[in-house]
């Protein structure tokens, strides 16, 4: 049997009630953080490379923009306190508001931070289009034919052709501002900003800490200072189900999209949220703009990519609603309509593609007709995400008479390959850059051939061109959203994609989580956040 000295008991009870104390202290102050994982790691903090979800969402923590969106996807000042577009829609002028201070850091001497100047908004869009940065935002700023200071509060761009949507393309996180003096420093150790939060520590694969920016120029309704929380902790657990795992223990506060490993745990069905769930998770939907589609690439020498009456026969062979049902557990839109996805306006008014075999099979035989071709085919290039979408979709064209093949790759070979013209028809997505249809009809102007453009399937068609290039001189919204709807419509005729769905943002937080909000960009904004105890 084991005894012990009274010292040694004494000084065993001091080390249990300071680590009590510690735990307590842990606890008291968890409140304060905000925590999630990046399973796909983060790149950069340069918000020049802030291309995809899991670099824009630090950087909307670390640094502000000129204009930004609201709730409803309505442009709202951010840096910019005002701003004026001249009447022939080329020269946007923006005033600064005077009382934005940048991140403290020694860079900026004894005083530790400086008040931004139009000089850093100018610095930090022409930085995107430097050679020596190899931003791959530089196409934001291809319309633009200046960028001048004009005093410390004022900045002026002057684009070379009208473009309506501009407002909102500023709104990227692309265009953050820096403060001129950030290429003296490493974005691995030294991002400053201007946003909520500012860098604390970035341990690669490890984790990345943000903590409170006490500068921050933005106070809530009542006037307090904005953000409440004191930090965020960013994780990088590779596995989502272990993702999951930890967020339904507690050890994260919020869940972003489904993975097929979970979803049919954390969700039922129809697409809700699990009884089991209910009394510690919220869940929260809203549409995403996001379409995911079957791409045909029409330069090809196959005879069923050039046909139309085969391309519509593919969008007519499947039952997009039993494939979001049961693949997708209703989370989705099924793309009854043309290539815009909801939440924009203008968007087809004729009826899309439904479930119609018939139909498809009457086309079928029509291909045949033209082409003497007994035994169509087709090869679906996806990665492994998406493989259970393109297994189902091939069991259903198969039944119409075609034999389809399926091609898994990797990721980054899916858009290599798709790019250089290499893939016949290929799975793909496009989340929208900015809050305008534009930015989807972008794909199927003839200008914008890939690899110099996002236009993968080398559509080319002189209407769709000439109501594009009108769209692009009007301004009147009503007038512009017409011409998009034709444009939708007539991409409907000639198919040369095949619309899956409309994605949704799908979220699910703790229920010690407030103020997270929704919308349709899933941007993660933590600016007003609070955490109960």
């Amino acid at each position: 049997m084991n005894s012990y000295s009274i010292p040694s008991l004494f000084f065993l009870l001091i080390l249990i009630a300071l680590a009590s104390c510690s735990d307590s202290k842990t606890k008291d102050r968890d409140h304060l953080v905000f925590r999630y994982n990046e399973h796909a790691n983060i790149t950069s903090l340069d918000p020049a490379f802030a291309k995809d979800q899991r670099n824009i969402w630090p950087a909307h923590q670390l640094y502000n923009t000129l204009v930004k969106l609201d709730e409803n996807l309505a442009v709202e000042g951010d840096l910019a306190e005002t701003w004026s577009i001249s009447e022939d829609g080329l020269i946007y002028t923006f005033e600064l508001r005077d009382n934005i201070l940048f991140h403290k850091h020694s860079i900026f001497g004894k005083d530790s931070t400086r008040q931004v100047v139009a000089l850093d908004v100018e610095y930090s869009l022409k930085r995107l289009t430097d050679p020596k940065v190899a931003s791959p935002g530089s196409w934001v700023m291809s319309d633009v034919k200046r960028i001048e200071a004009i005093n410390d509060s004022i900045v002026e761009i002057e684009l070379k052709q009208k473009f309506p949507a501009f407002l909102g393309l500023l709104t990227s996180k692309f265009c953050s501002v820096l403060p001129v003096e950030i290429d003296q420093l490493d974005f691995q150790t030294s991002p400053i900003g201007t946003g909520p939060f500012k860098f604390k520590r970035w341990e690669i694969g490890e984790k990345l800490v943000l903590r409170k920016n006490n500068l921050y120029f933005k106070t809530d309704t009542e006037g307090d200072s904005l953000p409440y929380l004191e930090a965020v902790a960013i994780t990088f657990l590779p596995d989502k189900q272990s993702e999951f795992l930890a967020f339904v223990q507690g050890k994260l506060d919020f869940l972003s999209g489904l993975d097929p490993s979970y979803k049919d745990e954390l969700i039922t069905e129809s697409g809700e949220l699990n009884s089991k769930f209910k009394s510690d998770i919220a869940m929260e939907k809203s549409p995403y703009l996001n379409t995911e589609y079957l791409g045909f690439y029409l330069d090809s020498d196959s005879k069923e990519m050039k046909s139309k009456a085969f391309r519509r026969a593919i969008n007519y062979a499947f039952d997009r609603d039993k494939m979001i049902k049961y693949l997708r557990n209703n989370i989705g839109i099924p793309a009854h309509k043309g290539f815009i996805p909801e939440g924009l306006s203008g968007r087809a008014r004729i009826q899309g593609f439904t479930y119609q075999p018939e139909k498809a099979r009457q086309l079928i035989q029509k291909f045949k007709e033209e082409t003497g071709i007994r035994f169509p085919k087709l090869i679906i290039s996806t990665n492994p995400s998406y493989i259970d979408l393109v297994e189902f979709i091939q069991k259903e064209v198969q039944r119409i008479g075609v034999q389809v093949e399926i091609d898994v790759m990797p990721p980054s070979t899916i858009r290599q390959k798709r790019s250089a013209g290499q893939l016949n028809n290929f799975r793909a997505s496009w989340i929208a850059d900015y809050p305008d249809a534009i930015n989807y009809l972008s794909l199927f102007y003839s200008e914008n051939f890939s690899p110099n453009g996002p236009n993968y399937t080398h559509f080319k068609n002189e209407p769709f061109d000439e109501l594009y290039e009108e769209a692009l001189s009007i301004t009147e919204d009503s007038l512009r959203y017409e011409l998009y709807s034709q444009m939708d419509s007539l991409l409907i005729e000639e198919a040369p994609v095949i619309p899956l769905y409309y994605d949704e943002v799908v979220r699910f937080r703790s229920k010690d989580v407030e103020g997270l909000g929704i919308n349709p960009f899933n941007l993660l904004d933590l600016s007003k956040v609070k955490k109960t105890k």
